[in-house]
């Protein structure tokens, strides 16, 4: 199914600042759009009619008011579009497909290694004939440009192959945005999770992997090489007998260090070792020995790592995620560490678990695509 690549038609200022606050809305009367964008009735209206004009929006319904009239109820319309997330995780690939208002038009899901195959299948779904307006891709690595000129960013080069895959997959002239996927996590926790409400936040991610999505006042800390919240590269360990490595933290703390000890830790009488944290947690909750202990161990690693972070950023609220993260098992002892080391910050589980990534590259992406639609295209009233 083909989706076109159309220019946007030349918006005036009033025209734009309408179409944006209708995609955030979804569905508004003339009065509710004049009150969200801050424009007189008349303004309102001329603004209307031009997006009617150009179908980026449309005539939805009707709604009554409390003398009894009805109003004209406005949604987005077929020229405004759609956008692209694409999520690709170290063993899986998700991808989403949404209109501008945030309405869920397609989802895929493969492995990582037939990601582009998920691409198609959710391009597939999108309604023929409409404009793609961006793509988001989230990937495990600093995404910003290489300023210094030494060499391909390490997002770009792990995703690798995959990527040049889901490109060929893509219809051409679509802006492309690559975006860290535990900051894409982070916005998701703002905007639809744990984290709603509260400005100032970090999501710490701890899988096989470990990440810091940073929020202040509402927005993304990136830092001046995009690499804000990588905690791999923390100095560890400090030690007299041993040098720091290169995210040895991350070996350290992740979950592929946490199955090494248990499989040091079982003995025959335990009954059979688990493979998966999955499925050490399980035991854990079952209140088997040794996993109970495993876990608890690792939930005080999360604590000190958490004390290091609030140490420098204090964010008032952690936000935990990842694979064994956003396990609910952690929490008293994630908290009892950071109290023992830190001041009082409150921590929670993550409330998206495994999809925040992709809803946040998918919320990332609609903001992207309205900003298409509004930024490039004005002209003076």
């Amino acid at each position: 199914m083909e989706h076109v690549v159309t220019e946007v038609p030349r918006l005036t200022e009033s025209a734009s600042a309408v179409f944006a606050v209708l995609a955030q809305a979804g569905s508004a009367t003339r009065p509710q759009l004049a009150s969200l964008a801050g424009l007189s009735k008349p303004t309102v209206s001329a603004a209307v009619a031009e997006l009617e004009s150009a179908r980026l929006a449309t005539h939805s319904g009707t709604a009554s008011s409390g003398t009894g009239r009805s109003a004209a109820v406005y949604g987005l319309g077929p020229a405004s579009g759609s956008v692209l997330a694409v999520d690709l995780g170290p063993a899986r690939t998700r991808v989403r497909g949404c209109a501008l208002d945030g309405t869920l038009l397609a989802e895929a899901a493969t492995p990582r290694a037939r990601a582009a195959e998920a691409v198609r299948e959710a391009l597939a779904a999108l309604p023929a004939g409409a404009p793609l307006r961006a793509i988001v891709v989230a990937v495990g690595d600093v995404t910003e440009p290489d300023r210094a000129g030494t060499g391909m960013r390490p997002a770009t080069a792990k995703a690798g192959p995959v990527f040049d895959a889901v490109s060929v997959a893509l219809p051409q002239g679509v802006p492309v945005h690559l975006e860290n996927n535990v900051n894409c996590a982070a916005l998701a926790e703002l905007q639809e999770g744990a984290a709603r409400g509260r400005r100032t936040f970090v999501y710490l991610r701890i899988g096989v992997g470990i990440g810091l999505g940073i929020v202040i006042g509402g927005q993304v800390l990136r830092g001046a090489n995009g690499a804000a919240g990588e905690l791999a590269r923390l100095p560890y360990p400090w030690d007299d007998d041993r040098e720091p490595r290169q995210e040895a933290l991350e070996a350290y703390v992740g979950s592929h260090a946490l199955l090494r000890r248990a499989a040091r830790a079982w003995r025959a009488g335990d009954g059979p070792r688990p493979r998966t944290t999955e499925r050490l947690f399980a035991l854990a909750a079952a209140g088997r020995e040794p996993a109970r202990g495993l876990v608890a161990r690792h939930a005080a690693d999360v604590g000190r790592l958490a004390a290091a972070v609030t140490a420098v950023l204090d964010p008032g609220l952690i936000v935990l995620g990842g694979s064994t993260g956003a396990d609910p098992q952690l929490l008293p002892g994630v908290r009892a560490e950071l109290g023992r080391l830190s001041w009082p910050t409150e921590v929670v589980s993550s409330q998206i678990g495994d999809l925040g990534t992709v809803v946040g590259a998918a919320r990332l992406a609609v903001a992207k695509g309205v900003q298409n639609v509004t930024e490039g295209a004005q002209a003076k009233d």
